[in-house]
């Protein structure tokens, strides 16, 4: 798959539905085809799910400034934001951290993350720390303050990790959603660092509940967003207008790896917690 331009380099895990291919492997898993002349054998099935983590803040600042200085089309009036989604993102963004791992030879890797309790224990993606290397994980935080992070355990089963700051981060830990109570139509906002971009909020709805994707080797169910989420998101928290998190942002539907189309999937909150409590009953 080609390197799209201020995107990072796209990253597995793949998109697998029933409804697009009845035998249960998408046109990317044919085996007696070289990976580079791959097609699909249909449109739906073009659709590819990325990981949202490899990216650089330095080219994607580099493509944000070049496009500062261009002209572009007279802004469209803006429709009226909902009060209390503005009260979410207040309470959201200073729980939210981007996640530098690995850095050295053996890879490097950033993406978000989030606080979940007052013992300083952060949720991300594990691909994050995978595409890292296994190598030191940084956490900065939205005043731009960084500090070393703790590896508490990682799950890649499920495609999450735990993380611990020193309490002198003093992150405000976000609240979870109680399990089931996600609705399809609600607003949700993501929050997180895409394209190196710490601290972005962007707006949607909950567009369907329970999607079975594929996360490396294994299928899970998802809560799928037309929120806007990119590389960079993953590990970030999918918020309700309440400011509770309903899941991880963890991949998005490309065609040609071409960045957000408005098809994301985040990990459910009910799993997140579960894990979540697992890795920190056993690592501290």
């Amino acid at each position: 798959m080609a390197v799209q331009t201020g995107l990072g380099e796209p990253r597995g895990p793949w998109f697998i539905s029933p409804q697009l291919d009845p035998d249960g492997r998408g046109w990317w898993d044919t085996p007696e085809r070289d990976p580079g002349e791959r097609r699909p054998r249909r449109l739906l099935a073009a659709l590819a799910v990325v990981a949202l983590s490899a990216v650089s803040g330095a080219v994607a600042g580099g493509v944000v400034a070049a496009r500062d200085g261009a002209p572009g089309p007279a802004a469209a009036s803006a429709a009226p934001v909902p009060a209390e989604l503005v009260t979410a993102a207040e309470k959201t963004v200073p729980g939210v951290v981007s996640v530098l791992a690995g850095g050295t030879s053996a890879g490097s890797a950033t993406g978000s993350g989030f606080a979940v309790d007052d013992q300083q224990h952060l949720i991300t993606n594990d691909h994050i720390l995978a595409k890292g290397g296994g190598g030191p994980v940084t956490v900065e935080l939205p005043d731009g303050r960084r500090f070393a992070a703790e590896v508490v355990g990682r799950e890649p089963r499920s495609d999450l990790a735990v993380l611990k700051v020193p309490a002198a981060a003093g992150l405000t830990p976000l609240p979870m959603a109680k399990p089931g109570a996600t609705r399809v139509g609600e607003s949700v906002l993501a929050v997180g660092s895409p394209l190196g971009l710490a601290g972005t909020v962007t707006a949607g709805i909950v567009s369907a509940l329970d999607r079975e994707v594929r996360l490396g080797n294994n299928r899970h169910r998802a809560v799928q967003t037309d929120a806007s989420i990119n590389p960079g998101n993953s590990g970030g928290p999918l918020v309700n207008a309440r400011g509770e998190v309903v899941g991880v942002n963890t991949a998005i539907a490309t065609i040609d790896g071409s960045g957000s189309i408005g098809i994301g999937f985040a990990i459910p909150i009910d799993q997140v917690q579960q894990t979540a409590d697992t890795i920190i009953g056993k690592g501290g």
